[in-house]
C-alpha cells in the first residue's frame, strides 16, 4: 500500500509538471516545491529552535494565524517556518512578517521528506485543518517529533473510514493529538482505533476576533458607507455571485449602496464584473473617499481588506456557494451583521451554524437572495445572533496553546 501511495505521489508530481507548462498557477507551484529544500538552507540559521506550520492555502493560513501569533508572543524562544502547499496562499502571504521563513512544502517523495526535514530540523510540527502527507507524517513520527492537527474536521465520506483507508488511518496515528471541532469528529477516529483526540473548537473563531480588535479604518470604505443608504458588503464573490448581486444593485441602488470583492482581483476579472453593473460604481484603488460617496457601488480592486470591509456593512454576501463552496463566513458574522451565502455551503459547520442561530441563511436563486438581503436589512436580531455565534465560539487557539506547552 505505501509503494501504491509513493507511485501516486510521483504520479502526481509528474501532472503538476506537465501542467506547469500551461498554467501559471501550476507552474509556481512547481518551482516553489523545487526550490523549498534550499530555501530553507539558505533562511535556517543553525542552532535556532523551530516550529514547523503548514497550511494548504490561505484559508488554512488564517485558520491557524492566531495560533502562530499567540506562540510567537508567548514563546520567543522559538523561530516559526510556514508552509504552503497551493500557490493561493504562498504568494499572498510569502512576506508573512509572523514567521520567519515561508516557503512551498516540497513534494511528499521520501527523498524531498528527508532533505527538507534535515535542514528544518523542527522540534515540533503543526498541521492546520488538514492534508495528511503519509511520508511526511511517518519520518516526523521516525524522528521523534511532537506532531499536532489543528481544527480538523472529519466527514464519514473521507478515507480515513473506507474499508481501503488503512494508511490513511496509520498517517493520523502519526499525530501526537488531532485537535477537532466537534465531538462527530471525535467519534469518527475513535472508530477506526484513533484515540488521542481532543474536541479543542476551531481556531477561525480566535482569528476573526483578533481582526475586529486590530481593524484599522480605510477612509475610502468609511467614505462610501457614511452617504447615508445602508451597505451591502459582497465578499469572495464568483461570477455565478455576481451576475445576482449586480442584478440586486442595479434594482435596488435607490435606497441602498453595495461593496463587491471578487475572490480573484485580476484586471480581466475586475473587467468582466465591471460590465454587468448596471449602476454608478468607483474601483477602491482608482477613487477618492469623496467620489467614492458619490458611487452605489464599490468594486475592490486589491487583495488583504476583505475582513475589515465587513464592519462598513448592514448585511454580507459571501460568494463561493453557486461553485465549490463557501468562503470565510465568520470574517463577516464577527462584526454583528447577518450573512447571506449560495446553496453550496453543507461542508461548512460554521455557516450551518449562523443558519442554526438566525444569524445567516442560504439562498439558491435571484429572488431568494432578493428576499433575504431585503429582510436582513432590517433585522438587528439576526445581526446580534451573527456576532453572538462567534464570540460563543472562541477560546480554541488559547486551550492548543496551553496543552501544546
Amino acid at each position: 500500500m505505501h509503494f501504491i501511495y509513493n507511485l501516486g505521489i510521483t504520479l502526481y508530481g509528474v501532472a503538476i509538471a506537465l501542467a506547469s507548462l500551461f498554467s501559471n498557477k501550476a507552474r509556481l507551484r512547481y518551482a516553489g516545491g523545487r526550490a523549498a529544500v534550499d530555501e530553507m538552507r539558505r533562511r535556517r540559521t543553525p542552532g535556532e529552535r523551530y516550529i514547523w506550520f503548514h497550511a494548504a492555502s490561505l484559508g488554512e493560513f488564517e485558520q491557524g494565524r492566531a495560533l502562530m501569533e499567540r506562540l510567537r508572543a508567548s514563546h520567543p524562544e522559538y523561530k516559526i517556518a510556514l508552509t504552503f502547499f497551493s500557490p493561493s496562499g504562498y504568494e499572498v502571504r510569502k512576506g508573512y512578517a509572523g514567521a520567519d521563513v515561508v516557503t512551498y512544502l516540497p513534494l511528499d517523495r521520501p527523498r524531498n521528506v528527508r532533505a527538507f526535514l534535515d535542514a528544518l530540523q523542527p522540534e515540533m510540527a503543526v498541521f492546520v485543518k488538514y492534508e495528511y502527507w503519509g511520508n511526511f507524517l511517518f519520518s516526523l513520527k521516525e524522528r521523534g517529533v511532537r506532531t499536532y492537527v489543528v481544527s480538523a474536521i472529519f466527514r464519514p465520506d473521507q478515507v480515513f473510514f473506507r474499508p481501503y483507508g488503512g494508511l490513511f488511518v496509520r498517517m493520523l496515528g502519526c499525530f501526537t493529538k488531532i485537535y477537532v471541532q466537534d465531538e462527530r469528529s471525535r467519534q469518527l477516529l475513535s472508530g477506526v482505533g484513533i484515540e488521542s483526540v481532543e474536541v479543542a473548537g476551531d481556531t477561525r473563531f480566535d482569528r476573526v476576533a483578533d481582526i475586529v480588535r486590530r481593524a484599522e479604518e480605510l477612509p475610502v470604505a468609511a467614505a462610501f458607507a457614511g452617504e447615508g443608504r445602508p451597505v451591502v458588503v459582497a465578499g469572495s464573490t464568483w461570477p455565478q455571485d455576481e451576475e445576482l448581486l449586480a442584478r440586486f444593485i442595479s434594482v435596488n441602488k435607490d435606497h441602498l449602496r453595495m461593496i463587491i470583492v471578487p475572490h480573484e482581483v485580476s484586471p480581466s476579472r475586475i473587467s468582466e464584473l465591471c460590465s454587468r453593473l448596471r449602476c454608478s460604481f468607483a474601483l477602491y484603488t482608482q477613487t477618492t473617499p469623496e467620489e467614492a460617496g458619490k458611487a452605489d457601488c464599490l468594486v475592490v480592486d486589491t487583495v488583504g481588506i476583505l475582513s475589515s470591509l465587513y464592519r462598513y456593512g448592514r448585511v454580507a454576501y459571501v460568494g463561493g456557494g453557486f461553485g465549490a463552496g463557501i468562503h470565510n463566513t465568520l470574517e463577516a458574522a464577527v462584526w454583528g451583521i447577518p450573512v447571506v451565502w449560495g446553496p453550496n455551503y453543507h461542508k461548512f459547520k460554521e455557516a450551518e451554524g449562523l443558519a442554526a442561530c438566525g444569524g445567516g441563511c442560504a439562498v439558491a436563486s435571484y429572488r431568494q437572495m432578493e428576499d433575504a438581503l431585503n429582510r436582513l436589512l432590517t433585522d438587528s436580531a439576526a445581526g446580534a445572533s451573527a456576532g453572538e455565534y462567534v464570540r460563543s465560539k472562541t477560546g480554541a487557539t488559547d486551550k492548543i496553546l496551553a496543552e501544546l506547552f
